[in-house]
């Protein structure tokens, strides 16, 4: 493979951590080496002789469609396969032979998954987990020969606790977290998406990691947020980790990635140094998927002319739903730490109203409380023109069927060890009441409105793509014969092809079935493609409001602008 290049200006910084480290072969060799990877699961290929090196202060992009091997091939880095999955071929991280049965040491390969909460522990508080992993790998502190006296001993206790203190500010203030005593007193699933994402990232560099596996880290990320990323990934490898990047976001593979490999049905198609693959690909399933990608918009700009073009108005009359000065908290301990204040907002049926704003904003909390998943503190959510119970235990069957939620990470969301047509047909057992046959037939025909064939229904979650999961679980939903249903960021981690898709069959489906739709998405081209009316929040008020159009071609607000005109990360 060609050698690594770096765009013009960037120069590669020192590793800090490198001082006093003693030299040895091993260190000389790259952290990472694959050669001759495959994978297969049940007589299917995943990884076909897949071989790559990066070295240290390197970033290593692998791109490719959904289902393409990226995640096979970053997870045999860290001596994990999937389900049925058998690994053949070497791979060598640190100098050192790694598979299943013989996976790096502890501390070694840092792993951000594209779904962080799956890496964190949901019963411990943040920094409890931050000071454990800076104690398994802080430098020893330096102790007198011979006995210690009480004092001395309690001097090196207290200087071993401001040791594991300094290492964690430091790493959270690298990743752009705060280390006051609220922010680490709370437990993962009150943080937002993107900052359990820089959380992982700060477990990572405690454990002094060499080699840096970040699966999708963008994955529903405000445009504000990518750039942060990008930014802290850069660092990370001028740092002098070897950083393997898997990602369909070619914006920020652009921005960071000296190197790519891209993948196409577990096979090799094009390697080479970033800037020429992306600049004259030569493989036709390469341009294919450059083809697809969305262009960079402009700050000022909008990125696409359909967006000048405003929609048809949603249909008049009593909105299928309204919500009124809403408000909800969170637990902070002891205390209640408010997310939203006064939201108001309403869709009609047939209509759409997209909720954006960066990763913390209190997008997520809304969708929730109107689903019953969070009780609110105040306000209330309308159905056709009546109050909905505050949470799920208090609706009624017609209600929690009539607001269906589809979520990011639709893998999370089925059983693995159960066929999607049963976890599927399920939904019109529990809330329409139907027998379990007429289910099935009526979870068939659903599946089949969504492009799902008989064959693919009937495999185990594991089995299918993210696009096809999706799919599934908006199948799902539709099953129920929701009035309302909510799209959490569904096109997330999915290739600019599969996200196409997805979106088509959500607007075709709102439209032809009279569904009014709640988008939660980053995606500008997924809003101006499906959104009605817009709503942005920040810090969990509403900023700016308004039609879709007015709002994509001439915000006000700078955070608009900044959310829906930026796309493109700055390295």
């Amino acid at each position: 493979m060609p050698g690594p290049r770096r765009p013009a200006g960037r120069e590669r910084r020192a590793d800090p951590t490198a001082a006093g480290r003693p030299t040895s072969p091993v260190d000389s060799r790259p952290p990472v080496r694959v050669v001759g990877l495959d994978a297969g699961v049940a007589g299917r290929r995943l990884l076909a002789g897949v071989s790559f090196t990066v070295a240290a202060g390197e970033v290593l992009a692998l791109v490719g469609r959904s289902g393409s091997g990226k995640t096979t091939a970053g997870r045999a880095l860290l001596g994990e396969a999937g389900p049925g999955v058998r690994l053949a071929g070497r791979v060598e991280v640190a100098g050192r032979p790694v598979s299943p049965a013989t996976p790096p040491p502890p501390g070694v390969v840092g792993y951000v998954p594209q779904q962080p909460s799956a890496a964190l522990n949901p019963v411990r508080r943040v920094g409890a987990v931050l000071r454990e992993v800076a104690r398994r790998h802080a430098r020893p502190v330096r102790r007198t020969p011979g006995r210690p006296s009480r004092r001395a001993a309690a001097r090196t206790t207290v200087a071993g606790r401001e040791t594991v203190r300094r290492a964690v500010a430091d790493a959270l203030a690298r990743v752009d977290l705060p280390a006051d005593r609220e922010f680490l007193r709370r437990f993962p699933h009150q943080l937002s998406g993107g900052q359990q994402q820089r959380l992982v990232v700060a477990h990572a560099l405690l454990a002094r990691a060499r080699v840096l596996v970040a699966d999708e880290p963008t994955t529903g990320q405000d445009s504000l947020t990518r750039r942060d990323v990008a930014h802290e990934l850069r660092a990370l490898a001028d740092a002098g980790l070897a950083v393997v990047l898997l990602s369909h976001d070619l914006h920020l593979v652009r921005a960071v990635a000296d190197r790519l490999v891209v993948l196409d049905a577990g096979v090799v198609v094009e390697a080479g140094a970033a800037a020429d693959v992306l600049a004259a690909p030569r493989d036709e399933r390469t341009r294919r998927l450059l083809a697809a990608a969305p262009a960079a918009s402009s700050a000022v700009a909008p990125a696409a002319p359909r967006v000048a073009v405003p929609r048809a108005a949603a249909p008049a009359g009593t909105p299928a739903l309204r919500v009124r000065d809403l408000a909800a908290a969170h637990r902070a301990g002891a205390r209640r730490r408010g997310v939203l204040h006064a939201v108001t907002a309403a869709v009609a049926p047939g209509g759409c109203l997209a909720v954006v704003g960066r990763s913390g904003s209190g997008k997520t909390t809304f969708a929730r409380c109107v689903a019953g998943l969070h009780p609110p503190r105040g306000g209330t959510v309308g159905l056709g023109g009546r109050p909905l119970a505050a949470t799920l235990d208090r609706r009624t069957r017609a209600d929690l069927a009539a607001v269906q939620y589809v979520f990011q990470d639709a893998r999370a969301s089925f059983h693995p060890h159960r066929s999607v047509l049963e976890q599927v047909s399920r939904a019109a057992v529990r809330l329409r009441a139907l027998p379990p046959a007429r289910a099935r037939d009526a979870a068939r025909r659903v599946l089949g409105e969504t492009g799902l064939t008989a064959d693919v229904v009937a495999r185990r979650p594991d089995r299918l793509s993210g696009g096809e999961l999706q799919r599934a679980a908006l199948a799902r939903a539709l099953l129920a014969e929701p009035r309302v249903v909510i799209c959490d960021e569904i096109t997330s981690g999915l290739d600019a092809v599969s996200r196409d898709r997805i979106v088509a069959l959500v607007d075709r489906l709102r439209r032809t079935r009279g569904l009014a739709l709640v988008v939660i998405s980053h995606d500008r081209d997924v809003v101006a493609r499906l959104a009605d009316h817009v709503v942005v929040l920040d810090a969990g008020r509403v900023v700016e409001a308004g039609p879709a159009a007015a709002l994509l071609t001439a915000p006000r607000h700078p955070l608009t602008r900044a959310l829906l005109h930026t796309s493109q990360p700055a390295a």
